[in-house]
């Protein structure tokens, strides 16, 4: 399992899942102001994530085509496809919390202020993970997590100042 979980922080799709966890944390902190039920936060999430899902695979078939001028081929595909899926886990990563509150396991208010959080500490940990596995030193990795965090925490803070 260890192996898995650093193959996959020493891939390209480390990028991606931190994009889609921004993009799943900005829904989140938009919905939190007037939340709808915990049902309709889950599937706005998935809803989020197909659509950012199938824009991007548009959008790297598009670039593909125009940056080679020929076909596309289906190794082409499976990369993409990669790329896809890990955005899209990042952005329904809240998702969890918000399936516990639907069964009555946490409050929606609850599953609100978890989502939020622990969707920083995963790009806060993923920033650092890349910066580990990149070479840089503790002190610049954590410097790079830091810089990751600060967009998400801009979130968060934005949401607090404007409600």
């Amino acid at each position: 399992m260890w192996a898995r979980i650093e193959d996959h922080l020493g891939s390209e799709q480390v990028a991606r899942v931190v994009y889609g966890a921004i993009i799943g944390m900005a829904l989140v902190v938009v919905l939190e102001h007037h939340p709808p039920t915990a049902g309709v936060t889950t599937a706005s999430l998935f809803a989020t994530a197909l659509a950012v899902a199938l824009a991007e695979l548009y959008s790297d078939w598009i670039g593909h085509v125009l940056k080679h001028r020929s076909g596309f081929h289906r190794e082409h595909l499976i990369e993409i496809a990669k790329d896809v899926s890990a955005v899209a886990v990042g952005i329904v990563f809240p998702d969890f919390f918000f399936l516990l509150a639907t069964i009555g396991v946490l409050e929606l208010d609850t599953a609100f202020t978890v989502a939020k959080w622990s969707g920083l500490g995963l790009i806060t940990l993923y920033g650092y993970a890349a910066g580990r596995l990149s070479g840089e030193s503790r002190k610049r990795s954590a410097l790079q997590a830091l810089a990751v965090t600060a967009i998400g925490a801009a979130l968060i803070g934005f949401k607090a100042l404007v409600h």
